[in-house]
């Protein structure tokens, strides 16, 4: 069960994510806030499993914020909601302790497959922003593609499999979305971070939103 600490500084908006979210099997909201002062007052109470932070909430300096509770909550599970696509946003929440970005336009159902992904252990990013890497790469000349995989040494497929892993995609979901096989997926993943230099999906995530291939 997902214990989860819903913050949303709109009150309206608040409540329309608590009354959607409570139909979510496995999801339990323990507490909401709507300022950054109700946040840090209920959280030690509520005890939640998954915090949703507002990156707008009134009273915050939300990347300050994420730093505080990256050290003194190291298990508490950060799914950031924000308004902002560009790299820079989405790496810095990422680099402050976040394990998930998804934009505030995103469907409810990505918001629960979000709030999973993370609870899971795994680091999420939405789609609108995860697919927007294939998006970048294709949308303009063919050398500007080439010039984007080369500064990763990465394959065309490699790339197709990063922004997928950047969208909080399982390799079996991969397999499926590429018709392919997961073992196949797994190879390439393991490429990646072997040419990358990275040890993990979030230095994935990391490395993907660095590289210029988000709109901006």
């Amino acid at each position: 069960m997902i214990r989860l600490l819903l913050t949303e500084g709109n009150p309206t908006a608040r409540q329309e994510l608590r009354l959607g979210l409570a139909a979510a099997a496995g999801l339990d909201v323990v507490a909401q806030a709507g300022t950054c002062a109700e946040l840090l007052a209920v959280l030690a109470t509520a005890a939640p499993s998954v915090l949703l932070l507002d990156l707008t909430l009134p009273g915050a300096d939300a990347f300050g914020l994420l730093a505080t509770l990256r050290e003194e909550q190291p298990q508490l599970r950060l799914l950031a909601r924000g308004e902002l696509s560009n790299e820079q946003y989405v790496a810095r929440a990422f680099d402050l302790g976040a394990h998930g970005y998804l934009l505030k336009t995103s469907l409810p159902s990505e918001l629960v497959h979000a709030l999973g992904t993370v609870a899971a252990g795994r680091p999420f990013l939405c789609s609108a922003i995860g697919l927007s890497l294939l998006a970048r790469l294709y949308a303009g000349s063919p050398a500007q593609g080439d010039l984007a995989r080369a500064a990763l040494r990465l394959s065309k497929r490699e790339m197709e499999v990063l922004a997928l892993v950047a969208s909080g995609l399982t390799n079996a979901e991969i397999a499926e979305r590429l018709f392919t096989s997961k073992r196949t997926v797994e190879t390439h993943r393991q490429n990646i971070m072997d040419k990358t230099q990275t040890r993990n999906t979030a230095a994935l995530i990391k490395l993907a939103v660095r590289q210029g291939l988000l709109p901006e």
